[in-house]
Formats: C-alpha cells, sequence, structure tokens
C-alpha cells in the first residue's frame, strides 16, 4: 500500500522549498563578487522568508481539503515524488550547491533552475488549495515568476 501525504504535508514541502532557496541565496551571495548578483540574491533571500510565512499559514488551513481527484492520494503522491526527485536532490541542497558555485553566471543558472522547480511545484500544490485561497498561490507564483525574470536579465547583463 502506497503512503499518501496530507495537504499540510505538501505545503510543509513548500515551506522546506523556501528554507532551502533562502539558505541557498544567503550562502551564494555571501561569496560573490558581483555587485549585482549579490544584492539580487540577498533581495531573493528576504522573498523566500515572505513565502515560507505564507506558506506555514497555509498549513493550519487546508488539512480537512480534498481536492478532486482520479484516485485517493493523487496530488499527494505526485506532489511528494515530484520534490523528492527534482527539488530535494542531493546536489540541489542549498549548503552543497553554494559550494559548487565557480562563478555569477553558474550561481545564476542555478537559481532560474530553483525558480522554475518553484512555479512548477506550486502551480500543481494550487490543486490542493480550496477556490477561496487559490488566489495567495497565485500571487507566489506570480513572485517566483517576477524572480525568473529578474535572475534571467542579470545573466543577460553579465
Amino acid at each position: 500500500m502506497a503512503d499518501f501525504f496530507s495537504a499540510s504535508e505538501v505545503f510543509q514541502f513548500a515551506v522546506r522549498i523556501e528554507e532551502n532557496g533562502e539558505r541557498f541565496y544567503r550562502l551564494t551571495a555571501e561569496n560573490i563578487n558581483d555587485k549585482k548578483t549579490k544584492e539580487l540574491f540577498v533581495f531573493l533571500a528576504d522573498e523566500e522568508v515572505k513565502h515560507r510565512k505564507t506558506f506555514q499559514g497555509m498549513v493550519e488551513k487546508v488539512e480537512a481539503y480534498e481536492p478532486a481527484e482520479s484516485y485517493p492520494g493523487e496530488y499527494f503522491a505526485f506532489l511528494k515524488a515530484y520534490a523528492d526527485e527534482h527539488i530535494f536532490t542531493p546536489e540541489k541542497k542549498a549548503e552543497v550547491a553554494a559550494k559548487k558555485m565557480q562563478g555569477p553566471k553558474e550561481a545564476l543558472e542555478f537559481a532560474i533552475a530553483l525558480e522554475v522547480d518553484s512555479i512548477l511545484y506550486y502551480l500543481e500544490a494550487k490543486n490542493l488549495v480550496p477556490e477561496n485561497q487559490r488566489d495567495v498561490m497565485d500571487r507566489i507564483i506570480d513572485e517566483e515568476r517576477r524572480h525568473y525574470l529578474k535572475l534571467s536579465e542579470t545573466k543577460k547583463a553579465l
């Protein structure tokens, strides 16, 4: 029998995504020489803190919500697998990744990939949220998209 996860656990994965992102941005900002990239990473670390707090608040609100699914636990199983296989791999852990960065371009490329992973996860996680809370998810997704654009623009400017 497969283990399925509650919506609360899925949003705790989102909290972990934001914590990992914050650590990566802060650790990399400490070691990067490019002023513009350093400032962007500090800004993004602060943004991740805001998102984490939002998701922590959502953990308490989604416990009883069960989305329409093809089979019981479908969304929970998918999001757990996605988080384990694409977001929390050993090489994507903040401390490991930050140490491997050879310069601003490589750090920006890694950060862009982190933002894409977050966007994809949150788009799917949105299916776990009751209709009246989806606007919160949409705002976070929009912010993650803006982060992606800022990172891409900074990379092009190098």
